[in-house]
């Protein structure tokens, strides 16, 4: 019996993969080429990633439930924080966020073959080693925000590999918020970590909530500090509340 799994699993991780690379191939020129014609043609960009991830949730059985996409306004701009447990995150977060947004993304993700075309496409790459390189992709952020353009930041700074429910903040988020005053919308992502552990290549099949919780509003004189430790607290309730 044992065996027989084993073999199931490594059928199904070679379809999941067969799916992610020959679809994103497909999708590619519609990915990428907007991007030459800026920021706001790549809205283009983001109807080819929202298809291929609808796509990609059909052809291999992973579902994305999302919850309360109602507390995302139409016409507003977000600074969008969510958890980050897993590659599988993404897939549903596109098709989550209504319309397009810019995620921040670190430069080790260039370097996948395919992909790294996208993340340049896609996203604002940020060398984490260099405050310059840091300070540069903060200040690119808010220019995207003053464009009515959402932004997408995991606050962890990393898929979370610990027993912990969610690491400890970064600052870059909230410090963001309260120079734009543009307002923070959390989302928390369940059950994805357990089909796809990060750092891991093994998959399978299943239901993951991409939950999206109310705006945190700004209050004036609040510290980034306070701010950040607002936004984890409400997280871990959503987590919580959403768990079962």
């Amino acid at each position: 019996m044992k065996t027989l799994n084993k073999v199931f699993s490594t059928i199904y991780i070679f379809w999941v993969f067969l799916v992610f690379t020959s679809f994103m191939l497909l999708f590619l020129p519609g990915i990428v080429i907007p991007a030459f014609f800026g920021p706001h043609a790549v809205s283009v960009t983001y109807f080819f990633m929202k298809a291929w991830s609808w796509v990609f949730s059909m052809l291999t059985f992973i579902r994305y439930d999302m919850i309360g996409r109602e507390n995302i306004e139409k016409g507003k701009s977000y600074i969008f924080v969510s958890n980050h447990t897993s590659f599988l995150d993404l897939p549903g977060i596109a098709m989550t966020i209504r319309g397009q947004f810019r995620p921040l993304a670190k430069k080790e993700l260039l370097k996948i073959p395919v992909f790294g075309w996208i993340t340049t496409a896609t996203c604002v790459v940020v060398d984490r080693s260099s405050n310059e390189s840091r300070k540069k992709s903060i200040n690119y952020l808010k220019e995207i925000l003053a464009l009515g353009i959402n932004i997408l930041i995991f606050p962890e700074g990393t898929q979370n590999r610990s027993k912990e429910i969610m690491q400890p903040f970064k600052d870059g988020a909230f410090r963001i918020a309260l120079d734009t005053q543009k307002t923070i919308l959390p989302m928390v992502v369940i059950g994805a970590g357990q089909l796809m552990p990060p750092g891991t290549i093994q998959l399978s099949p299943g239901r993951i909530k991409i939950v999206v919780g109310k705006e945190i509003p700004l209050i004036e004189g609040e510290s980034t500090a306070d701010l950040k430790n607002r936004t984890y607290e409400k997280m871990i309730r959503m987590m919580n509340e959403h768990s079962t």
